[in-house]
């Protein structure tokens, strides 16, 4: 499922809008993955209980 994330691009150095999909990590943490709409570079953002 896509959905529109705020994160964080170390490329551009800004806070973008991404459309990612959550993943779950090894250590059963959630995170949205997804690539920066503007240079492609691939984006995390951690989510929090509720996101």
């Amino acid at each position: 499922m896509m959905a529109t994330y705020n994160g964080y691009c170390v490329k551009c150095r800004e806070k973008r809008d991404f459309e990612g999909t959550v993943e779950e990590t090894a250590s059963g943490r959630r995170m949205a993955k997804g690539t920066c709409p503007v240079c492609g570079t691939k984006m995390n953002r951690i989510l929090g209980k509720n996101d």
